[in-house]
């Protein structure tokens, strides 16, 4: 499937896919390290019927870069003129990891465009914070980064990731991949090749990672910012996914999300899957999406 390309009223030229022809829209938006291309394994089950289109977010993929996002609330205003330049009105939004942090802040933002929230291994709406390092590289609880620009040095989360990404090392990137996402799951040579590709072409990790950082939509203070309480502002229904052998989004943070949405809220939990239910039960995700949205 080849990406097409449209500029929104911000200047920003987004890629996107799209497929099939229907009443009902379903609007797919990845992940950090990753584009829409990730999405292919749900995109070849979605019935033809239903519009499907899946954008590279601003900095992602094929996207560009004109000008740095500071927050998770940035990426939603995008995908709000994406939708806006696509004469869509209202959409199932479903957002993976940190697309998830994108979803929820567009049904709280544009609740009039999002008709049902659909959240795989979601980041929580209070954020995923990156803390300093001790000697060791391990997480010193607390002590955040100050500025992306501080952020950047962390020798553990982000240097090795960010010079892959600046070298075009796809063994560096593979690897991370297989043993932080595909820990169940393997995707095909042909799949991992073009997922790594993909993943190669981001130019805003450390603007993504403080995006996630400081992202906080509850009524907590998160180590790096207070909460704004915007969760109180989403209404529609919501399936949350989540993986029992994900050791990237833990399981509080899944039920962070579904306490907050307690009153519309439906969560799935897959026992032998991680990060990724697109490659390890593609079958059962796309059925459980279906029943979802056809409820």
């Amino acid at each position: 499937m080849e990406k097409r390309q449209i500029v929104i009223k911000n200047g920003e030229m987004i890629s996107y896919l799209e497929q099939g022809q229907g009443d009902q829209t379903i609007l797919l938006i990845h992940g950090n390290f990753s584009s829409s291309m990730h999405y292919s394994p749900l995109l070849e089950r979605l019935p033809k019927d239903i519009k499907v289109l899946a954008p590279d977010l601003r900095g992602f993929g094929d996207s560009t870069y004109y000008r740095r996002i500071t927050s998770m609330q940035d990426f939603a205003e995008d995908v709000y003129m994406f939708m806006q330049a696509k004469m869509i009105k209202k959409a199932f939004v479903v957002g993976w990891s940190l697309g998830g942090g994108v979803a929820l802040e567009l049904a709280a933002n544009h609740p009039e465009t999002v008709e049902k929230l659909v959240l795989i291994n979601s980041t929580t709406h209070q954020g995923y914070p990156i803390f300093k390092k001790n000697e060791q590289g391990m997480p010193l609880v607390g002590e955040i980064y100050h500025s992306p620009e501080e952020l950047a040095l962390d020798k553990i989360q982000v240097i090795p990731l960010l010079e892959a990404q600046k070298n075009q090392n796809f063994a560096v990137m593979s690897f991370v991949f297989d043993k932080t996402i595909y820990t169940v799951g393997k995707p095909t040579p042909e799949q991992n090749e073009l997922w790594i590709k993909e993943s190669l072409k981001q130019k805003n990790l450390v603007d993504a990672d403080w995006a996630l950082a400081t992202l906080n939509m509850s009524d907590l203070h998160n180590f790096y910012n207070a909460g704004n309480q915007n969760i109180l502002k989403i209404k529609c229904p919501v399936l949350h996914t989540w993986g029992r052998k994900d050791i990237v989004v833990p399981e509080y943070m899944v039920l962070q999300n579904v306490k907050a949405l307690e009153k519309q809220s439906k969560l799935v939990v897959y026992e032998n899957c991680g990060h990724s239910p697109l490659v390890d039960v593609p079958d059962q995700l796309t059925k459980d999406i279906l029943d979802f949205i056809n409820q």
